[in-house]
């Protein structure tokens, strides 16, 4: 979906930008979200410093393509650009996914360091499918919200729970659970016709889905920092001239430390938000916690059993720093 519009170079700006070039980008989730205001400031960050040789066209909330099929859109080129949930691959790679296994990292330091670790991976396997990313920006770290206190990994027994990703799933079954996929933005709805009673997600998603129309109770057990991830099209990309490779680079690079920011402070303050409207916000018992992190424990034993080599690589880096 590329649209290009002649343009005179009139020797201004950028020395290779002779025509005009519009990318058409799709995002998983919706305007108030923290990750698309990031993205929309990335997109202006690229038309300002390639003088509008570039034009980034958001396409926010699914608008254009599903969640799932985000990934593979921008590989077949029917777009050059997107976003979406990086663990949602772990079923090509379990590679992909090491930033949502329960209790391996579970702060934005930890998060950091294993970017640090995934990252030349991620690039390695993405490359042989015609990707290039170009930014990671991670969710604060994940929150429980029920409808009464939970105060043992017990209490979970039986609930329908809603699971975005592979971990998720199996960490729901682990808890003897029934996981359900629910996109984040049919979570009112999953809640309103029970399909779901209980989840794990961000203080983000749980203030942007107004939470406390349909649960009583958050419980910060910080499981893990997922991230989001900004991808190009390799082949649009290496078309572009090299100046506006490299403004695009520069604003990827902006736009990864500013959404890094912008995670740490909506963390407390999306969780104010849900305390303000009613939500009681409840520490985890020791109890619980134990009860988790025996199940953190035990999928990290599963993971490694069906771990690839880059899988392992990722998390023996992540361990050794």
């Amino acid at each position: 979906m590329f649209k290009l519009a002649a343009t005179f170079a009139l020797g201004l700006g950028l020395a290779g930008a002779a025509t005009a070039e519009t990318w058409d980008m799709p995002t998983p989730y919706g305007d108030s979200t923290f990750h698309t205001v990031n993205i929309r400031e990335f997109a202006a960050d690229v038309a300002a410093a390639t003088d509008g040789a570039l034009e980034i066209t958001i396409h926010s909330a699914g608008s254009l393509f599903p969640h799932p099929e985000i990934k593979n859109a921008v590989r077949s080129r029917q777009v050059p650009i997107g976003e979406f949930f990086l663990s949602r691959l772990s079923n090509e790679d379990l590679a992909y996914g090491v930033d949502s296994q329960p209790f391996v990292a579970t702060s934005y330091d930890d998060a950091a360091k294993l970017w640090a670790a995934q990252k030349p991976v991620i690039e390695k396997l993405m490359a042989k499918e015609g990707l290039k990313p170009l930014f990671s920006v991670p969710w604060p770290a994940q929150g429980l919200y029920t409808n009464g206190e939970v105060k043992t990994v017990d209490d979970l027994a039986g609930l329908r729970f809603r699971a975005y990703n592979a971990a998720l799933e199996e960490f729901a079954t682990l808890a003897k659970a029934a996981p359900v996929q629910i996109e984040a933005s049919n979570i009112p709805q999953a809640f309103a016709t029970g399909q779901v009673q209980a989840m794990i997600t961000s203080p983000s998603t749980g203030a942007n889905s107004k939470a406390w129309d349909f649960v009583t109770h958050y419980t910060p057990i910080n499981a893990w920092v997922p991230k989001n991830i900004v991808v190009v099209n390799t082949r649009v990309f290496d078309r572009l001239p090299a100046d506006v490779q490299a403004a695009v680079m520069e604003a990827a690079a902006k736009a990864e430390t500013r959404g890094w920011e912008m995670s740490a402070a909506e963390a407390e303050t999306k969780t104010k938000v849900m305390a303000d409207n009613g939500i009681t916000v409840v520490q985890p018992s020791d109890e619980l916690m134990n009860g988790l992190l025996a199940i953190g424990a035990e999928m990290v034993n599963n993971w490694m059993n069906n771990a690839s080599e880059d899988a392992i690589e990722v998390l023996n880096g992540y361990q050794a720093n």
